[in-house]
């Protein structure tokens, strides 16, 4: 894998379990792409539009175009077509941009899945040349958007929480990128399993760590801390790097985004999993 900001990488930040912090992560890392020189591009497939939230504050209620135009306009034939690149609008931070997302983009799912437009974001990707990382956020549920991205990305990145919950289902969310992997999307590569909201301390969480990793899982060595400052962060639309770049939590992302310039080994498929 070649350091962050030297090659084109497109991510997806994927998990089917709600709360376990995709959008917290996806932009975070996306900021300290851009803070290091990256031009990095954050898209937002959720409808409840946390990340679109995050990066540009209260602008989100005054956007003209967002994820929900970019998807419709696959629905009907145009003349003259809007570029992908006309619903992207800047963050207030250097290098960063958003592809919006809006609670109406729940309201187009069903037509999307029933007139096969799955390809359509990956298609859409490969036109924005421009951009040296790609982070996408997805909803906690596999349908038409998460299946979008990971057809889109090259590589997956899999927040965890660490309760047994979670933990079975991780193994069903592995066999679903396998089945994108086998049928739609070969190059796609689980990059890592990042663990979120650790609590050092507590007997359980090291256990369910150890034990997936005995498992042959890729699971990241850098651990993200529960804090309440990243709540803080929520509320400012400031990712940690620009809020409080000493904190503990903000040194964790940087720590995160440097390991994932170090070369990471995919999970095989159908391989070293336990059954649910």
């Amino acid at each position: 894998m070649s350091k962050p900001g030297s090659a084109r990488v497109k991510r997806v930040v994927f998990n089917q379990k709600g709360g376990v912090g995709k959008s917290t992560i996806t932009c975070n890392l996306a900021a300290i792409a851009a803070a290091q020189g990256a031009k990095t591009l954050v898209i937002d497939l959720d409808p409840q539009a946390n990340s679109t939230r995050y990066l540009i504050g209260a602008a989100a209620d005054a956007l003209e175009l967002s994820a929900t135009d970019f998807f419709d306009q696959m629905l009907s034939f145009k003349l003259r077509p809007r570029a992908t690149g006309e619903f992207i609008v800047a963050t207030p931070f250097e290098r960063l941009h958003l592809l919006p997302s809006h609670p109406s983009l729940e309201e187009l799912q069903a037509k999307l899945e029933s007139r096969y437009k799955i390809y359509k974001l990956r298609e859409a990707l490969d036109e924005l040349g421009e951009y040296d990382q790609i982070w996408i956020d997805t909803p906690p549920a596999l349908h038409f958007y998460t299946r979008s991205a990971l057809i889109a990305a090259d590589r997956c990145l899999i927040p965890f929480d660490c309760d047994e919950f979670a933990r079975r289902a991780l193994y069903a969310l592995l066999e679903n990128v396998s089945e994108i992997q086998a049928d739609h999307n070969a190059d796609l590569q689980v990059e890592g399993i990042v663990i979120n909201q650790y609590l050092p301390r507590a007997n359980l969480p090291q256990q369910l760590v150890e034990e997936l990793r005995k498992e042959g899982l890729p699971v990241l060595k850098t651990r993200l801390s529960s804090s309440v400052k990243i709540k803080e962060s929520h509320q400012q639309a400031k990712p940690m790097i620009h809020l409080d770049p000493r904190h503990k939590l903000a040194r964790e992302f940087s720590d995160l985004y440097r390991e994932l310039a170090k070369p990471q080994k995919s999970v095989a498929k159908g391989k070293n999993r336990k059954s649910a």
